[in-house]
């Protein structure tokens, strides 16, 4: 089938945009921009949020536009990257609802892996709902033993007949409260190298067994949590992949997950245009220092979205990321913890207190929030260990854990 010529594609797709959403306001809208990196909105509100997001989410679906680089055959639109760099551009243009993050883990995580590797019926059953948002997922891949080094994760799942029973802690699940489903990794055979142990699995979080508690961060939300898991029982059929495959779906899940994270089309925290709106309201815009933070800003902005376009562009239609998407990650959160500096640097001793100036204490959510966007999705130093032998091709880090998994020490 024939791809529509990009630019041709760029016209019809604001056609649509402009009838399910308003225009992006102007510039004042960056000085009453919701600055937090992370949420933190009560339970009503939150789920309030979700269904707005859901509501668009399933007007993108039923036009052809969610998923556009995902094949015909796995429910998506079967276009290039070409084509997604061009939808987010026009998108940019109007007033999106703020995703969460449980939103972007069910379209752009949960729903690619299961489309990827899951067999028909689950294709049918579930990897359409994720992408409508029809069903929401989180991710239960992180343990309080195994976060940058994953496959050492401890979660146990054995097989009884056409069931597998999982025991196990999972931690830093965003959204779990309100998922319907979990993409769990699970340790299901201890008796070969680590990475070669684990399976997938779909576990529904109604399920007997799963518990779920939250966790308060210091910037006093509570979108994180653990989740312990006993004896929970799960149907073979929501298996994704073939038993031992987990580390595969893992690894293509985590880079769509670094992909999703550095993109440019997705607010998370303050930005330039932020950063830019309270310099001029503080009237320190002719302040040659504050200009040249402001430039250096940026620039940083700039080549992040050059990076993001140049590595959308250059991957394959429908193909899985490659370690490229490191890159892209690795600049989001940078900029993340550099637009927050700056605008301390501003205020001074004005981020302390609310003292009623608009856009001012806000920027405190936005600062407690950043350092935990440089360990979402892996941390830097695991996106720089990436970037440094699969992208520059440096020999690897010497590793001592070859030897199945039964036999390291502390197993």
């Amino acid at each position: 089938m024939s791809q529509p010529d990009p630019d041709a594609w760029r016209t019809q797709v604001r056609q649509w945009l402009a009838t399910v959403l308003e225009p992006a306001r102007g510039p004042q809208a960056a000085v009453e921009a919701d600055l937090a990196v992370f949420h933190n909105l009560p339970e009503d509100e939150e789920r309030l949020l979700l269904e707005r997001c859901r509501a668009y989410h399933r007007a993108r679906f039923d036009a052809g536009y969610q998923a556009l680089t995902l094949p015909v055959e796995k429910g998506g639109a079967g276009l290039t990257a070409a084509h997604t760099a061009v939808f987010a551009q026009e998108e940019s243009a109007f007033e999106v609802p703020p995703s969460t993050e449980l939103i972007s883990v069910t379209v752009r995580l949960v729903a690619m892996a299961v489309s990827l590797f899951g067999t028909d019926r689950q294709l049918h059953e579930h990897a359409r709902a994720f992408l409508r948002t029809d069903l929401l997922a989180c991710q239960l891949f992180s343990e309080p033993g195994a976060g940058s080094d994953l496959a050492a994760l401890r979660t146990r799942a054995r097989q009884e007949g056409e069931e597998w029973v999982i025991d196990g802690q999972k931690v830093w699940t965003s959204g779990a409260q309100f998922a319907d489903y979990g993409l769990l990794l699970a340790r299901s055979d201890p008796d070969v190298v680590k990475q070669a142990g684990i399976t997938a699995f779909l576990v529904p979080m109604d399920a007997p067994g799963v518990e779920i508690r939250p966790i308060r961060q210091m910037s006093g939300g509570a979108s994180f949590n653990e989740v312990f898991l006993s004896g929970v029982r799960v149907p073979d059929r929501l298996r994704i992949g073939r038993p031992g495959q987990g580390w595969e779906v893992a690894t293509t899940t985590l880079a769509f997950e670094r992909t999703a994270s550095g993109s440019g089309n997705r607010r998370k925290g303050g930005t330039f245009t932020d950063v830019l709106a309270l310099a001029r309201s503080l009237g320190r815009t002719s302040d040659p220092l504050v200009r040249q933070r402001l430039a250096d800003l940026y620039v940083r902005a700039a080549l992040r979205a050059a990076t993001v376009d140049r590595v959308a562009r250059t991957s394959a239609a429908g193909g899985r990321p490659g370690p490229e998407a490191s890159l892209t990650k690795l600049m989001a959160s940078d900029l993340l913890t550099r637009t927050g500096q700056t605008a301390t640097e501003l205020m001074g001793a004005r981020i302390s207190a609310d003292t009623g100036e608009p856009g001012t204490f806000a920027w405190t959510r936005h600062l407690l929030g950043a350092p935990g966007y440089r360990l979402a999705g892996g941390t830097d130093q695991i996106q720089r260990n990436l970037i440094g032998e699969r992208v520059l091709k440096l020999p690897p880090e010497p590793r001592v854990d070859r030897a199945p998994f039964s036999q390291l020490p502390g197993n």
